[in-house]
């Protein structure tokens, strides 16, 4: 296994795996003892960063969430878990009442929600600091000051470690660090967002945002890491739910660009010089690229996991890497 660091304080900052694993199905879609044998698989390897997130995975069973985290309690609890393992939740897009569809009905982001949704997810995971906080979404119950002062008294009092943003627009996320700064408060650190080889349209209106897809890493965003190394990218999706190599799980729209035929291509390509999986192939992608990803994969089978894990493994050359960003010599 490969470790970064994230975080900038000495006292909050965490050395975690350049492989994340997803929590998000663990306790609904798959079965506990599977989902144990995954995690312990993982942690074997070297993983070292656990995600999930306190809606995790309301839509399954039509209720509000806390499946994940309430298995990962137990499963921490079994195994005698303790910081060496990192966990990253999120809150924010708890539905309000029970629900198996995506809607605006949720808890967005608020002091209030901070505080009570917060200490819900400590409880459920048994844990007394929460590792890494995230808030989930752009729906905003209260003015930006207010939340950005709440998650900033969470690590403050000790209950929180490093804060983080999944799904916010850049402007937002630059916004809420600056009131951060300037009040002196710690800030996000940390950056989620839907990220893959192949890029996906992000203009497309959504139900949330008649802007545009805020959960997809725009250029924007992308330009903005660049320029603050200090913040760390986690990618999810990174594997398209098994778009990339099965038939039956096609690409979403929004994925077809007119470079999209050259860069599978190229993908295959460099797969097979490697000896690699494709899956393998797009995560070493993610973990060397200029702007470094960690991404964060699910699985269903520790054969599945396996896989993924073997990518880390996976050094490019500069000329694959070349190749895959379609980058020609000149001449």
């Amino acid at each position: 296994m490969k470790y970064r660091t994230i975080g900038t304080d000495p006292s909050t900052r965490r050395r975690v795996s350049v492989l994340s694993l997803g929590a998000m199905l663990f306790g609904t879609v798959t079965d506990e003892a599977t989902s144990f044998a995954i995690l312990d698989r993982y942690v074997e390897a070297g993983g070292t960063f656990v995600d999930t997130a306190n809606n995790y995975a309301f839509w399954v069973n039509g209720t509000q969430g806390g499946e994940s985290e309430e298995l990962l309690g137990r499963w921490r609890r079994g195994r005698g878990i303790g910081d060496e393992i990192v966990i990253a939740t999120k809150l924010g897009g708890r539905p309000l009442a029970a629900s198996t569809t995506l809607s605006r009905d949720i808890e967005g982001l608020s002091a209030k929600v901070i505080r009570e949704q917060s200490e819900r997810s400590r409880e459920r995971l048994g844990m007394e600091r929460l590792d890494l906080l995230y808030g989930h979404v752009e729906i905003l119950r209260a003015p930006l000051e207010e939340i950005v002062e709440a998650f900033g008294e969470l690590v403050v009092d000790g209950a929180v470690g490093l804060l983080g943003a999944s799904n916010h627009w850049a402007w937002r996320v630059e916004r809420a660090r600056a009131l951060a700064a300037a009040a002196g408060l710690p800030g996000y650190e940390v950056l989620q967002y839907h990220h893959s080889y192949l890029r996906q349209r992000t203009d497309q209106p959504t139900l949330r945002s008649p802007d545009g897809n805020l959960g997809v890493l725009s250029g924007d965003t992308l330009s903005y890491l660049r320029a603050e190394p200090q913040l760390a990218l986690v990618a999810y999706s990174p594997l398209l739910g098994g778009a990339y190599v099965r038939e039956d799980k096609p690409l979403a729209a929004g994925l077809y660009h007119a470079d999209t035929p050259a860069r599978l291509a190229a993908l295959r390509e460099v797969a097979k010089e490697t000896g690699a999986s494709v899956n393998q192939v797009v995560l070493a992608w993610l973990i060397g690229a200029e702007v470094p990803a960690i991404p964060l994969v699910g699985a269903s089978s520790v054969a599945q996991l396996d896989e993924s894990l073997a990518a880390v493994d996976l050094d490019l050359t500069p000329e694959q890497r070349a190749k895959l960003d379609l980058r020609h010599p000149a001449g």
